[in-house]
């Protein structure tokens, strides 16, 4: 059989391989003839699917959901069927809500598998070619349907990840996309993501980070890390590695000992931490070999300047720790880049004032100002749907930079308008402006970084 993975366009600006299609290829090469698709490095709108289905002619199609991709893919999923094309859906929105999501597509859509699909997704190929003699119902993480009902098997979240094989590189093509991936910003190019860790053991109300990957951390040995970066450096010719993981910083031996390794390579390479890190994972030993590796920027999943706000979110950490953390990694004089939430179920206008202030009071040189988004799955998400707060969400319209959801006493108008505030007031300051037109590398880069900013600023 021949099997065609998905990333759908979107209006992301992370264009930026696909780690999880990636480790899926591995996963089934050796038996199956497998391509990867990014629609949105290529550009590939849902209306102009059906031409790579004509081009690569492939009997299954899996394809990567999240939620705000479920319109784009349910028009793609449609081209599939007209076609005979056995359909198949994975990462965080079916990990989320399997069964919303199988009764969403309907006859279009013929498996969903939740959790992480490295091990079932060959085990379902080969019930298909018949080559295993294995029942649905004994693939791990699969959801289909029998006799008109809805069946879930259990999620299933490989605990030795080094057998899972490295990215199908070669399928990916990291060196072909282009300079600004998940940062916008870079100090070196080409440039690869790559995951050292998976699972988050954290609570945060508005995440559904463990939907996908579950709440225990599982790590790939340093070696196996350090041979992967060591290959796309010599191989492929990366120059920069985006650790992309939520909690690369959580298992401090492990950390310590990967830097260790990464400095023993003497790589003429950038690198940087753009999901985040947990800042009470952070010390001066762990600081200053990032730094010495040439780490250059840490991001931070800061969120609000409301310490109530804080607590509603479960973040487990208060604006004066968070200021404490910053002030440590400033003292490495590494960049520091932070992640705000306005709009969080409960907020008032005084503390989206407060978040705003704050942001401007840490000495970062980026900063990004999400509005809340209502992720199914989440214990925010259910709590609102409990309450009845959230009938009437647009999901063709799911993205950060649209005030999908509004707390009570703000409108849509006043939420935009406060974002646009706090993005003009945070990066229209001199230094920071300075210091932000000066890691501009090209006018391509320019370019990108005014379209994506006009998005944000503008998009209603």
């Amino acid at each position: 059989m021949k099997i065609l993975l998905v990333k759908p366009y979107n209006l992301t600006d992370h264009i930026q391989p696909s780690l999880g299609l990636g480790y899926l290829a591995t996963s089934i090469r050796q038996d199956y003839d497998v391509e990867i698709l990014d629609c949105v490095k290529d550009r590939i709108k849902p209306h102009d699917f059906h031409k790579s289905l004509k081009k690569n002619k492939p009997d299954v199609v899996g394809i990567q959901c999240y939620t705000y991709d479920l319109y784009n893919v349910k028009e793609m999923l449609r081209q599939c069927k007209a076609r005979n094309i056995k359909t198949v859906l994975g990462g965080p929105h079916p990990s989320a809500v399997p069964t919303d999501t199988m009764e969403f597509f309907g006859a279009d859509l013929d498996y969903v598998f939740q959790g992480e699909a490295e091990d079932g997704f060959k085990k379902l190929l080969d019930n298909l070619s018949d080559t295993s003699g294995i029942g649905l119902r004994d693939i791990p993480g699969l959801v289909f349907r029998n006799e008109g009902t809805i069946c879930a098997n259990e999620k299933h979240f490989p605990k030795d990840l080094d057998s899972l094989g490295l990215p199908a590189w070669d399928l990916i093509r990291p060196e072909t996309y282009p300079e600004a991936q998940h940062g916008a910003f870079f100090k070196k190019f080409p440039i690869a993501p790559i995951i050292t860790t998976r699972g988050c053991p954290y609570l945060c109300t508005f995440c559904a980070g463990s939907l996908v990957s579950g709440r225990a951390l599982r790590k790939r040995s340093p070696d196996n890390i350090l041979r992967e970066i060591n290959g796309l450096y010599h191989e492929r010719g990366i120059r920069e590695f985006h650790i992309i993981d939520d909690n690369f910083t959580l298992d401090r031996i492990f950390a310590i000992t990967f830097l260790k390794g990464l400095k023993n390579l003497n790589l003429d390479m950038s690198w940087a931490v753009p999901n985040g890190v947990r800042m009470d994972t952070l010390d001066d030993e762990m600081l200053a070999l990032m730094k010495d590796t040439g780490l250059y920027l840490i991001s931070l999943g800061i969120e609000s300047g409301s310490d109530r706000i804080l607590r509603s979110m479960k973040k487990n950490i208060t604006t004066e720790k968070i200021r404490q953390a910053i002030s440590l990694i400033r003292k490495h004089k590494i960049d520091i880049a932070g992640f705000f939430i306005l709009g969080f179920p409960g907020e008032t206008k005084g503390d989206i004032k407060a978040t705003i202030k704050f942001s401007r009071e840490l000495g970062l040189i980026r900063a990004n100002f999400f509005t809340y988004l209502p992720f199914p799955g989440t214990e925010s998400f259910d709590k609102l749907k409990l309450e009845g707060k959230i009938d009437d969400i647009n999901l063709r319209r799911f993205y950060f930079m649209n005030a999908t959801f509004t707390p009570e006493g703000i409108s849509k108008e006043n939420l935009k308008l406060f974002q646009r505030k706090a993005f003009f007031g945070f990066f229209l300051r001199p230094g920071i402006l300075i210091k932000n037109l000066a890691g501009i590398k090209s006018l391509r880069h320019f370019k990108f970084l005014f379209k994506r900013f006009a998005r944000w600023i503008f998009l209603k």
